[in-house]
């Protein structure tokens, strides 16, 4: 059974996130943990100290915290019933991204679903950085990210942004080869150059792998040229191709690495307009000439 975790604060954009997992998933049996943390914002620190210690702040926010979990399964249950799903809810004192990574921990949880904001000025620029810190911290499963206001699309086009300069395991691609294989998706590798030229040898050889891991799904190679930034561009290509679901592999020197530092993401904070998969890299030792070396062995097997 597939466990999600499904942070919310409440919001319309949080319900919209937890939409989009539960009609995405409507044929799968899962188990999703809804969680919401809480901190008393109190300027006053000593103040704040003694609150917390007769536990008046502390249960109250509890108290608030547990009412809007216990009504949001009842939305649930009005609107979107499903036998397929049940759920679990936690209730938190804790900052987000610290219980998130708990969460997963604990739970086992397969696969994280958060809300993006809309710009909104300062309320994006909050909102838009839990969502960075979620993707920067979770390292043991995807990251689905949903903007604000996206109705449900079955994800029958699926762009995959990567510069071939890493060798990807099977494994590391599993969560979108499962996605495609479940919606009959097409996957559309693009990749985005500064200036277009020829792939190097190791690049050709990670295109050529990562075509023999996608062979049991349709798939097409795009490579294009950067305009203003890596995520512009990346927009721009899914709005030309009408992609349903953006997938990106977060590692060291990768694309979400440079989304997460370019200025114009710090202000719109993953503003984009399709969901964003962003699966962690499994933080694997071996070298990329040594993975060659076991990969042409598998090749040949």
């Amino acid at each position: 059974m597939k466990k999600i975790l499904v942070p919310t604060d409440f919001s319309e954009n949080a319900w919209n996130a937890l939409c989009y997992a539960l009609y995405l998933f409507r044929e799968e049996e899962c188990t999703f943990y809804l969680l919401n943390t809480y901190t008393p914002a109190i300027s006053n620190s000593r103040f704040m100290a003694a609150s917390m210690e007769n536990g008046i702040l502390t249960n109250t926010a509890h108290q608030c915290s547990n009412k809007g979990l216990e009504t949001l399964l009842e939305k649930v249950e009005q609107q979107l019933p499903n036998p397929k799903h049940r759920f679990e809810t936690l209730s938190s004192f804790s900052l987000l991204v610290d219980e998130v990574v708990s969460s997963i921990s604990t739970y086992g949880i397969d696969l994280v679903v958060t809300g993006t904001k809309g710009a909104s000025g300062m309320e994006e620029v909050f909102m838009g950085s839990n969502t960075v810190r979620i993707i920067k911290a979770v390292k043991e499963c995807p990251v689905l990210a949903i903007p604000a206001g996206f109705d449900y699309v079955k994800p029958s086009e699926i762009a995959f942004a990567t510069d071939f300069n890493r060798f990807y395991t099977k494994s590391e691609l599993a969560p979108m080869l499962e996605l495609a294989k479940s919606f009959r998706s097409v996957i559309r590798i693009v990749h985005v150059q500064y200036e277009i030229k020829a792939l190097t040898e190791m690049q050709q050889f990670n295109l050529d792998m990562l075509r023999k891991y996608l062979k049991e799904v349709e798939h097409y190679v795009h490579t294009v040229s950067e305009v203003t930034s890596v995520s512009k561009t990346l927009e721009l290509f899914s709005e030309e191709l009408d992609i349903h679901l953006l997938a990106m592999l977060n590692y060291q020197h990768s694309y979400v690495e440079r989304l997460t530092r370019e200025p114009i993401v710090k202000r719109m904070a993953f503003h984009t307009k399709n969901p964003l998969l962003v699966i962690p890299e499994l933080g694997m030792k071996l070298s990329n000439k040594s993975r060659m070396g076991e990969s042409s062995v598998t090749a040949m097997g």
